[in-house]
């Protein structure tokens, strides 16, 4: 298993994605209803996402906590931000949903900013150092 030393970008990028992803969940998991109407986006949708982000909030902040990190688990977290963004713009012009303008704002807003954590991941990454496990 290949192991990096974490670049002090690559631990700063994993824990600011975990302390955004958990805010989220956490609103979307207990505000899921009031949200949903005034986004436009189903309540069930809302739930499920803040159920998925919790747990990855806790996973990479964990990561981001440590010095040496296993670089495929750290190339899947990059993987699945740029993934998360890709659905997140399917999902606009889908027309699955039918978001209000705050909705459009809301998950446009959000999709940026996951890949913008993805960008920081993968540049950390790369400044990383490999290391023997």
């Amino acid at each position: 298993m290949s192991v990096v030393v974490s670049s002090p970008l690559l631990r700063q990028a994993l824990v600011a994605d975990a302390s955004t992803s958990g805010a989220f969940g956490l609103l979307l998991l207990l505000a899921a209803g009031p949200l949903a109407s005034t986004l436009g986006l189903p309540e069930p949708l809302l739930r499920l996402s803040g159920a998925l982000l919790v747990p990855y909030a806790i996973l990479i902040g964990s990561l981001g906590l440590r010095d040496r990190l296993p670089r495929g688990l750290v190339w899947a977290v990059v993987i699945g931000n740029v993934i998360w963004a890709a659905d997140s713009l399917l999902l606009l012009v889908s027309g699955w949903v039918e978001p209000t303008r705050a909705g459009y704002a809301f998950v446009i807003a959000q999709g940026l900013a996951v890949l913008m954590y993805a960008e920081f991941q993968f540049v950390g990454l790369k400044r990383s150092r490999s290391a023997f496990a």
